[in-house]
Parts: C-alpha cells; structure tokens; sequence
C-alpha cells in the first residue's frame, strides 16, 4: 500500500512548526501506523534528513506512550484503539493521511509529534494514590467488595493516561482522565481513607496545569482507546461536591 503523508514537523516547543509531506511506499496492509514510521524514517535517515520524532513504548496499547492525531481524530479513526493498534488496512490505498501531536496547552511540543505530558504525572502525584502498609499479600476476602463495585472500578483502572480525551476535548480538559483516576479508588475501600483529599487535590491540580473545563460533548468517550465511561465524570462531580459538604 502506497500513502501520503502531511507530517507536522517542529523543532521544539518555542519554534514555528508546519506540515511537511512525504511518500510511503510499499507499506504492509497489517502493519501498524507506527511501523509505517518506522519505515518512512529509515528512508529519511538513508538520505540524510531528520527523522520524524513520535512518542511509543509497548506498542501494545498498553502503556499510554503513543498518541497522534490521525486525521483529525485523537488516535485515528478506529475505535478503542491506541495509535500504535492502528493497521494501516483501515485506510485507501493511495490516501492521504495527516499526522500531529496533541494539541492542549498542557501538553506542550516537544519536538514533531512528541509532547509532554507530565502535566497528568503531576495530578496523580498530588492525589492519584492511597496510603497502605506494605507486606504480605491479605487474602483475598479479607476485605468484602460487591462484584459491581469491582467491576467499575476495573473499567475505571484501564486508562492508561493517554491523553487522547484532552485532544479530543474542544475545551482541552482532563476530565475523564482525573474522573477515571478517582473514580477507580473511590468505589474501593482501600481508597476511601482519602477520598476527601484526593478529589479536592487532584482537581486542584487538574486546574493549575491549565486544562480546560468539560465541554459535555462526550468527544473524549469516543476517542477514548479503552472506552472510559463518561458517566465518571458524574461520580468526579459527585465526589467533589460531597468532599465539600462533609
């Protein structure tokens, strides 16, 4: 499969970026759109140009490391899909594809398609844990939990901290992300010693870093590669409410 690509390129945060284009050639239908990177960068660097700099680690969809727009869509058009599960399959042969970075305040470039995300590092640092005493393993019933609970809370644990629902959010807010990340603690008893805190921290935080309020568009659901469920946002609210009443 052949494609054409527009490419934001930047050299760093403070300098002017634009797209350039470029040709891949012979791509592989099954091959992700990272490994068709990977392939486009091999021919720049045997001509002598700069390789295109993009964020990736497992390339699973499991670490949260990658993540462009594609498109126009925070992690192109497949959903529940990280950039790095995207098989280039999905497009026309002979398409063109564009590619950027994040586009939030927060995340500000690093170079090309990378940005920096510590701005979400920085909000569970501030409450996104609890406090427990380390040691054996307890057994499992030790600690009574409704299936429900558990099973929400799991849904809530799978974010991987992406960033796509800031992308995607036309007001640039982290509002699923935090929701899920209170979320998840919230619905265990483990969490419930700093519960209070933890809301009241981590949203503090969230607004610090200049994220942007929620535009209840439910954009960041649908670009969200593991499907978090608006309706965290609901219980965020709902936290941070009761952490000021009681």
């Amino acid at each position: 499969m052949n494609f054409t690509l527009k490419v934001w390129r930047q050299k760093d945060r403070n300098s002017e970026g634009g797209f350039v284009s470029y040709t891949a050639k012979d791509i592989p239908p099954d091959a992700s759109i990272l490994e068709m990177l990977d392939v486009v960068n091999n021919d720049l660097i045997m001509r002598g140009e700069e390789p295109i700099a993009f964020d990736h680690d497992c390339r699973e969809g499991i670490c949260g490391s990658c993540g462009l727009v594609i498109s126009g869509r925070a992690h192109g058009p497949h959903r529940g899909a990280a950039t790095c599960e995207v098989r280039m399959r999905i497009f026309r042969d002979g398409e063109t594809i564009t590619l950027e970075p994040w586009r939030a305040k927060p995340f500000p470039i690093i170079r090309d398609l990378m940005v920096d995300r510590t701005a979400l590092e920085r909000i569970m640092q501030a409450g996104g844990f609890i406090s427990v005493k380390t040691g054996g393993v307890p057994d499992a019933n030790a600690i009574p939990i409704r299936k429900d609970a558990a099973e929400e809370a799991m849904d809530a644990a799978a974010c991987i901290g992406c960033g796509a629902c800031v992308a995607a959010c036309k007001n640039g807010s982290a509002m699923l992300f935090v929701a899920a990340k209170v979320s998840q603690l919230a619905l265990l008893p483990q969490g419930h010693a700093e519960r209070k805190e933890r809301v009241l921290k981590m949203i503090t935080q969230m607004d610090a870093e200049g994220f942007g309020t929620c535009s209840n568009t439910y954009a960041c659901e649908a670009e969200c590669p593991k499907k978090i469920s608006v309706s965290h946002i609901a219980r965020l609210n709902r936290e941070y409410l009761r952490a000021g009443v009681l």
